[in-house]
């Protein structure tokens, strides 16, 4: 284990998701799924007690449509009582400060994991406040795009910008865009949806910053840099195949939405540049400094504050400025229009987050670590490889991982380090990658999105294509075992 943690780097604080940044910032998450308590529970009363509350709770996130019930109300709940039993155990054999370090350390992980997604969609909020996304739609409007073009435009550009602004991000920003442009289309905006969360996630898989679980095997030291982008095809092949097919069930008309003359807002495109800046800064943070991508990401946040005080103190001046232009030329529209400007709200925009999306996060990563914690990873682990043949047990992890989550799922098969080939390590990254496509609560990508374009694109929605999604995953483990089968040597 010291050796794992040695080729891992060092400190790991967090966990998977947003982007570029995300990805190294999930490596601060490692020591939480490290952590494997001294008491194994998986035989115990206590721990199919947990697993069942875990279950049960997955179901209710399952039926929130149905139910019409927030999704984050069962994790939670599931996460107290999880390490509410956890504690119990722990305190009846005198090891209470064992689960309250594992707890912490858990909780550490989804603290950076949530603060790093608070600046992503305070960012997103504030461009949709500046009117950038309905400036979009009204470019697209007049474009005359139509449904089917809108679909493989959005979907090309998350899995050719996933791979550079990882699978999170890049699904959110892509979301934004369909819900504004379609709006009120629900049928529409689900296809899309689903369509953008499989593009982002298979861009995600070919490169290392594209995901945290291709951040974690090259961070490891098992697959060089360059060898990660032989998954390309195989990822194109996941994301094209499905969406062939469901391209096939969308008309080829226009958005009913009327054009309308759109204008941005003051500072509109300064913020879309400070977004990026902020990028570039928690990369920077992780490739030259060593320190958790979050870093940057706050950082980033100071930025858009700043900003948005530099907005508020110069509103009246530059009102003014423009109200002595616009009289002159006689542009009465202009005129009318400096009325409706309204100040810059940094907290607001904080505000207006997805915070179900945030609590269900947690819940979700407090639960997994307890159980990781009670032994249930490491027993997967090695039920997988110890009794069967490695090419069969990545695939069925990537299936796995639609439930549980990559990264726990990837961290686990690490802690085992398992005897495999380039091609097998290349397969597991692959299959952790595209696999959480199957379910819309499966990755990052698809909880936000969920969050985002709620009402629109739901569980029971991407549920209805699982079969058609399975496809592009089967198809990309054939790709890839024909295509590269000279890395499965040795």
């Amino acid at each position: 284990m010291n050796q794992l943690y040695t080729a891992l780097g060092q400190p790991r604080s967090h966990r998977r998701w947003p982007f570029l940044l995300a990805a190294p910032l999930l490596l601060a998450s490692l020591p939480a799924w490290a952590l494997t308590g001294e008491l194994s529970l998986t035989g115990t009363g206590v721990g199919m007690l947990a697993v069942a509350i875990f279950v049960l709770a997955y179901v209710l996130v399952i039926g929130e449509e149905k139910l019409q019930m927030r999704k984050s109300k069962p994790v939670l709940v599931a996460a107290g009582i999880i390490w509410g039993l956890i504690g119990w155990v722990y305190m009846h054999n005198g090891m209470s400060a064992a689960s309250a370090h594992a707890f912490r350390m858990t909780l550490l992980e989804f603290t950076e994991l949530m603060l790093f997604l608070l600046v992503a969609m305070t960012y997103i909020n504030a461009m949709e406040e500046r009117r950038v996304f309905d400036t979009l739609r009204s470019w697209m409007l007049r474009k005359g795009f139509t449904y089917r073009a809108l679909f493989w435009l959005t979907g090309g550009l998350a899995f050719v910008l996933s791979p550079i602004a990882d699978n999170l991000t890049t699904a959110l920003l892509m979301c934004a865009v369909i819900t504004k442009v379609a709006e009120g289309d629900n049928r529409f905006i689900n296809l899309a949806c689903i369509n953008i969360v499989i593009a982002a996630n298979a861009g995600g898989a070919f490169s290392p910053f594209g995901d945290i679980t291709t951040l974690m095997v090259w961070q490891a030291g098992l697959v060089e840099f360059q060898q990660f982008f032989i998954l390309f095809l195989p990822a194109l092949v996941n994301f094209l195949l499905p969406a062939v097919i469901m391209s096939l069930f969308i008309k080829d008309t226009q958005p009913q939405g009327v054009y309308e003359d759109v204008w941005l807002k003051r500072g509109a495109r300064r913020i879309v540049l400070l977004f990026l800046l902020t990028v570039a800064t928690a990369v920077l943070c992780h490739t030259l400094l060593g320190l958790p991508p979050v870093l940057g990401m706050m950082t980033g946040l100071g930025y858009l504050q700043f900003f948005g005080y530099y907005l508020r103190r110069s509103l009246p001046r530059s009102l003014e400025r423009k109200r002595v232009r616009y009289s002159r030329r006689g542009d009465n529209k202009k005129l009318a229009q400096l009325g409706s400007v309204v100040p810059f709200d940094i907290f607001g925009r904080v505000a207006r987050a997805e915070w179900d999306t945030l609590l269900f996060f947690y819940g979700v990563v407090m639960c997994v670590g307890g159980l990781g914690f009670m032994g249930y990873l490491g027993l997967l682990s090695e039920a997988l490889y110890g009794g069967w043949d490695a090419t069969w047990a990545n695939i069925t992890l990537g299936a796995v991982s639609a439930l549980v989550d990559n990264i726990p799922v990837m961290f686990a098969v690490l802690t085992m380090e398992p005897d495999m080939s380039q091609g097998h390590w290349l397969l597991i990254t692959l299959t952790a990658g595209v696999g959480g496509s199957l379910l819309s609560i499966g990755s990052a990508a698809g909880v936000a999105v969920m969050g985002h374009a709620r009402g629109a694109y739901t569980f029971m929605g991407h549920l209805r294509w699982m079969p058609v999604i399975l496809l592009g995953y089967i198809a990309s483990i054939l790709v890839h075992l024909w295509l590269n089968a000279a890395s499965f040597a040795g």
